[in-house]
């Protein structure tokens, strides 16, 4: 007698499919999302963070994304399962942001029209956008500058351990211009090892950096040779261990201090691999953001006239394009050389988010004031700010001291005026900063010099403080190869030299 188990095992598999039929299917909906300028009511590119009911961010097929946001020209079709879901939508600091949310039904098909408003348009008085840290693919570039409206963005496509361009036949001409004002160029590099992280601008072809380990070559080695190719030299951040190395060389063009540890959302907490802060005295989360301008303002106080820099490093770190952000003012038609003319005369802004706009006697920023020894330069100060959040501070930096501005600015804003009476050679900046617990939301001028009579200004202590930086980095180098470590610490000594003399020559404490 056959055993009856294979027919109890049909019955089963036709219930189940009895019961699977009997479930309704559930069938994505269809979203189109448009994006418009309020005025003009065109399309208008922007970031879009658009969260499932989970919270989680959605990644349309097609579009560039990154992390948590993707980018579009003003339209964006989706398909989506049921739920409700939220929205953030921006277009950098010059656009009031839109946020909400909205219902997917099941089979549905949901438009939704959202209007983004201008509320600032910095080109209309000179000022144009850029940022010196883009990570993302070149094809995405033009779309996600659109979307940020940013003007300049040159694009790292070659650092230690990963070069686009390698068994790739190189470009003719590395610069590509679109929409008519907006640049970016292909060939930006980093060098990122033990010492810290440089970024190289405008050359015609890569380094040849890819056999470099921790610490051998040294990365000023790389630094010279790029400078002598025409190169412009960022320094990624200033608490980078080789930081004291890079300026003593003379070689440095500017310094992120708007950098990618300030995210959009959150802080890195700590200094990464680099010098760390006293974090008693600069706790989290903002102690990093104040310590990124502490160490800058150290270098103005040595005589050293670099001026600030901005980058996100979207598409390594979790920021979008353009978050940190510098905008360089320019006379007449924007051209790319142009650009960079004027961020190295100074004439620069830095933020990832409210927008200061200053003139001192009607000078922009990287402006030098002289007077003769003993006399006195009376400056009046034109302040312009805007915030989307609550205003914390605004605040006058004179040689290191930060004072706060008696301003009367409403919460998020507004324009002042004041006057004041400069005695002693050396500079001054301005500096807002914003409500914000979670990240370092700020925007800075470049800074103003002033020169009373023949002597520099030059601080004791400030030059002590990066000759104290040299000799504790030399004590953590890690080379075990005599030659390399001689190589290595050449360099190192001629840092220390600059900074012994740079004490033994200061003009004031």
């Amino acid at each position: 007698m056959l055993p009856r188990r294979p027919i109890l095992v049909l019955t089963a598999v036709a219930t189940a499919i009895l019961l699977v039929n009997q479930i309704p299917a559930i069938a994505d909906g269809r979203l189109k999302l448009t994006v418009v300028d309020a005025d003009s009511h065109k399309t208008v590119p922007c970031r879009i963070h658009l969260k499932d009911p989970a919270g989680k961010p959605v990644r349309p097929p097609g579009l560039p994304f990154w992390f948590d946001h993707f980018v579009c020209g003003g339209e964006a079709r989706l398909d989506l399962p049921p739920g409700r879901y939220t929205f953030e939508i921006e277009r950098g600091p010059e656009w009031e942001p839109a946020a909400g949310e909205l219902e997917i039904a099941d089979g549905a098909e949901v438009a939704k029209n959202v209007a983004l408003r201008r509320t600032a348009d910095l080109a209309k008085d000179g000022w144009w956008s850029g940022e010196l840290h883009v990570h993302r693919p070149v094809k995405d570039i033009e779309l996600l500058m659109r979307a940020e409206d940013l003007h300049v963005a040159p694009v790292i496509t070659w650092w230690n351990k990963n070069n686009a361009w390698t068994g790739t036949e190189l470009p003719k001409d590395p610069l590509v211009r679109f929409d008519g004002d907006r640049f970016y160029h292909v060939m930006g590099g980093e060098d990122e090892r033990g010492g810290g992280a440089l970024l190289f601008f405008n050359l015609r072809e890569p380094l040849a950096i890819a056999g470099a380990v921790r610490e051998f070559p040294a990365a000023s080695k790389y630094l010279i040779e790029a400078k002598e190719r025409g190169a412009w030299i960022d320094v990624e951040k200033p608490f980078w261990w080789d930081v004291p190395l890079w300026l003593a060389s003379g070689q440095v063009d500017s310094i992120g201090i708007a950098n990618n540890h300030m995210l959009r959302d959150r802080m890195y907490p700590n200094e990464a691999w680099g010098k760390p802060r006293d974090t008693k005295a600069l706790p989290d989360p903002l102690g990093n953001g104040l310590w990124t301008q502490e160490i800058y303002y150290q270098a103005l106080n040595c005589g050293l006239r670099v001026p600030p820099s901005a980058g996100s490093a979207s598409g390594v770190l979790a920021n979008p394009v353009g978050y940190n952000r510098m905008y360089v003012h320019v006379e007449g038609e924007l051209t790319h050389e142009k650009w960079w003319d004027n961020l190295r005369a100074g004439r620069v802004l830095v933020t990832n988010g409210p927008l200061l706009r200053v003139t001192v006697n009607g000078e922009l920023p990287g402006h030098v004031f002289a007077a003769g020894a003993g006399k006195t330069v009376r400056v009046r100060v034109e302040l312009d700010v805007q915030a989307r959040e609550k205003i914390a501070a605004i605040e006058m930096v004179e040689n290191g001291q930060v004072s706060q501005l008696d301003a009367r600015l409403d919460g998020r804003g507004g324009a002042a005026v004041f006057e004041k009476d400069l005695r002693t050679s050396g500079w001054f900046l301005f500096r807002v900063r914003c409500e914000n617990a979670k990240t370092f939301r700020f925007a800075s001028s470049g800074p103003y010099y002033v020169q009373i009579g023949d002597k520099p200004h030059v601080s004791r202590r400030s030059a002590r403080f990066f000759l104290d930086w040299v000799n504790e980095r030399m004590e953590k180098l890690k080379l075990d190869d005599p030659q390399q470590r001689r190589e290595v610490l050449d360099y190192h000594n001629a840092a220390r030299k600059f900074w012994e003399e740079k004490v033994a020559a200061a003009t004031a404490e």
